[in-house]
């Protein structure tokens, strides 16, 4: 059964015909207690005007004192006057009453706007704490609580019950984590025994015939592809953890360097050219060596396993924003003409555009999701772009740390730039 917030049906039909229904629960309540103050006012007003109006009537009494007319005639006559000047006093007295009133009710109305919109603002404020806190709150997060204080109310309730759905959640994405880090773990001993029963068969003495020999090199094909799979959920896993034990800082124009150093002879055997535009050295990063290294390796050979043959590859390093406060890497290569939409899943494991954009099919389709879980984990962002002329362009930002103040991390390689 759904339960929704509002106000009684005949003030929310009136909030809804003066076209607040679909505005804010701010505004709705801000609307009901101005309906509510005009309604008592109006009550209210109403009751002066009657007893305005009774007492003018029963007031025509006669007065008492003044000289004694020498007539009865006289007598009546000056009664007839007074009483008449008294009905008027009491007539303009009760006009005067109902607009002094009347304008007290609008100006009371209109600082009831005022004091409605401050009340519900109070009112609704641990509400809007809790949407805050929860929108910050996300899968790399769920160790966060809301942690709502005060009374045991309703409004506590609902925190507290938040809370422990994030706990529940956190049980659960961590459960999943360690069955992935663990499975991708054991998988490799059985690996390693079929690799090594393939060497010993092929080592035996005499000839091997070619359809063993051709038989033997697509299984190790085979696993070393699965090899390089149960890798990659191994990183996969840790940067979804978010515990680092190798951080530094690190320079991420070097990084991308060495991704294409590594890379020449793939390069060169597709005939592409890389394009270094900007590489700016002082685009200093701190995290990770080993996963920040991985992200540079896994955009780069995004760049080339899904290029066209004599292709183009573009590279570049830069700071973003006015005060540098983070750098980019962005990696653009040519292609076809590829989809936004489904570009923009790429992010996501096991998302893969098909065997026409890789040319072989044998991409793992964990390649961009690592990237993205690595740069979520340094509190990064990832984009995804479909290049209107043909190709994508991934473009990295990671927060910038100043290279000259920080030292880097105990042990670290030889081969960080410094």
């Amino acid at each position: 059964m759904r339960m929704e917030w509002g106000s009684p049906p005949r003030l929310a039909g009136l909030t809804a015909r003066i076209g607040l229904r679909r505005g804010t629960a701010r505004t709705r309540f801000t609307a009901l207690y101005v309906t509510l103050f005009l309604l008592s006012g109006t009550a209210l007003l109403a009751i002066v005007a009657v007893v305005a109006s009774g007492g003018s009537r029963s007031s025509r009494t006669a007065p008492g004192g003044g000289a004694r007319p020498a007539t009865a005639a006289q007598a009546q006559g000056r009664i007839d006057d007074l009483e008449q000047q008294l009905a008027q006093a009491h007539g303009t007295q009760s006009q005067q009453i109902l607009i002094g009133s009347a304008i007290a009710l609008g100006v009371m109305a209109v600082i009831s706007v005022g004091l409605g919109w401050f009340v519900a603002g109070r009112v609704l404020r641990p509400l809007r704490v809790m949407t805050a806190a929860t929108r910050r709150i996300t899968a790399d997060s769920l160790h966060e609580r809301l942690a709502i204080g005060g009374p045991g109310d309703e409004v506590k309730d609902l925190a507290d019950t938040i809370d422990g759905l994030l706990g529940r959640l956190e049980g659960s994405f961590d459960a999943q984590r360690l069955f992935v880090a663990n499975a991708s773990h054991e998988l490799r001993t059985p690996l390693t025994t079929m690799r090594a029963s393939l060497d010993v068969a092929l080592a035996k003495p005499g000839p091997v015939p070619g359809t063993t020999a051709t038989l033997a090199a697509r299984m190790r094909a085979e696993l070393d592809q699965v090899d390089r799979l149960l890798e990659s959920l191994l990183v996969l896993a840790r940067s979804q953890h978010g515990e680092f034990t190798d951080r530094a800082r690190l320079a991420l124009g070097h990084l991308a360097q060495t991704a294409l150093t590594g890379r020449a002879k793939d390069i060169a055997a597709k005939g592409l050219t890389v394009r270094e535009d900007r590489i700016d050295g002082s685009a200093w990063v701190w995290g990770s060596r080993t996963l920040l290294r991985r992200v540079a390796d896994n955009v780069v050979d995004n760049a080339i396993a899904h290029n066209d043959p004599g292709g183009w590859i573009s590279v570049a390093v830069r700071a973003e924003g006015d005060d540098a406060g983070a750098v980019s890497l962005v990696v653009e290569s040519g292609g076809p003409v590829l989809d936004q939409q489904r570009v923009a899943e790429l992010a996501r494991p096991f998302r893969r555009l098909g065997a026409d954009r890789t040319g072989t099919g044998r991409g793992s389709g964990l390649g961009l999701s690592i990237v993205a879980a690595i740069t979520r984990a340094h509190h990064g962002t990832l984009d995804l772009r479909a290049r209107p002329d043909g190709g994508l362009r991934v473009t990295i930002t990671l927060p910038r740390t100043d290279g000259g103040a920080t030292a880097e991390a105990p042990g670290a390689e030889t081969g960080v730039a410094r």
